[in-house]
């Protein structure tokens, strides 16, 4: 891939180890079980692309503070809260190729790790009168939450639409990057209407990062994310509507058949997978995708050019060109 993450954060890597080191400082606790949990968290982190968009947004607005440092540190305490309570509701064993929480400590402990983390965040905003950047991150929570109850709700009776395919991957990811985008304007005194136009910039690159998952499912073996798994957990991702509305009655209901009763057969997946390529479901998602970037690249020009923005910009690049 054309495009590297750690040239990507050249211009806030010096912020990066700095923050890495205070993360690892907010997460220490008394409690000798969870200090060994959090231990085992810290050292299975993934590639910081969330502190990143809190680090470039702020760089690209105004100086980079403490506040930025404290903003990034919620939300990462909060996405990994989410993370541990997804692979509890999910009944998930890995993450990142690691074992996850519930899988070494069962679901209890893991639950009130999740608690844990999420408390962390509200206390580390709260303790520094950090008021604008807690509402921006409690708005998250709860739009997270939403999303991913209106996601089940929806998937037991197969009928999301495309409007409401939108509204809950617009909750469930596209709130979190947009809070991180947020919270880096906030962070360096911006006024509210630029908070504002930078949590939709945000919004916009959330749909396109969501939507490249969703791309994964109907890839090939070399992604790093094995193929037909949304499938086989009776996700209905844009591919597969997109296919499904421009299908004749009879292929809708045998395909809603195969996914509803047969979704644990390799080759019935593979039949759904042959079903959405065939019927250009992977063309019209990819061409969503793209114009999601375009219209967050279009925000982010209305910003002074510097580092910080080529910066942005490349991760926004990345984040759809990424292969896992």
């Amino acid at each position: 891939m054309s495009l590297n993450i750690k040239q990507i954060q050249a211009p806030i890597e010096q912020e990066l180890k700095v923050f890495e080191k205070k993360f690892r400082q907010s997460m220490k606790t008394d409690v000798m079980l969870l200090d060994q949990i959090m231990s085992y968290i810290v050292h299975r982190k993934g590639k910081q692309v969330r502190p990143m968009f809190v680090f470039l947004m702020a760089g690209t607005l105004g100086t980079i503070s403490e506040s930025t440092h404290r903003g990034a540190a919620m939300i990462e305490l909060l996405h990994t809260a989410t993370l541990v309570h997804d692979d509890v509701v999910d009944d998930s064993n890995y993450r990142r190729g690691f074992f996850s929480i519930n899988a070494l400590w069962k679901n209890k402990i893991a639950v009130l790790v999740g608690d844990y983390l999420l408390s962390r965040g509200l206390l580390l905003s709260v303790n520094n009168k950090e008021f604008q950047l807690l509402e921006i991150m409690s708005t998250a929570v709860k739009e997270m939450s939403e999303g991913e109850l209106l996601q089940m709700e929806k998937a037991r009776r197969l009928d999301i639409t495309e409007d409401l395919y939108y509204e809950v991957i617009r909750q469930k990811t596209a709130s979190l990057i947009a809070s991180c985008c947020a919270v880096g304007a906030a962070s360096v005194g911006a006024d509210e209407t630029v908070v504002v136009k930078c949590k939709l910039l945000g919004e916009k690159i959330g749909m396109a990062f969501q939507i490249k998952d969703d791309l994964f499912d109907y890839g090939d073996a070399e992604i790093g994310k094995p193929t037909g798994i949304d499938i086989k957990e009776k996700k209905m991702t844009l591919p597969l509507i997109y296919a499904l509305n421009h299908a004749t009655w009879s292929e809708k209901r045998n395909i809603i058949n195969l996914i509803k009763n047969h979704s644990e057969n390799p080759k019935k997946v593979e039949e759904v997978i042959t079903f959405v390529k065939r019927s250009g479901g992977i063309q019209y998602t990819t061409e969503i995708m793209k114009r999601y970037v375009d219209e967050a690249k279009e925000i982010l020009f209305t910003f002074p050019d510097s580092i910080f923005r080529q910066s942005l910009h490349d991760l926004i690049q990345f984040t759809i060109e990424r292969t896992k």
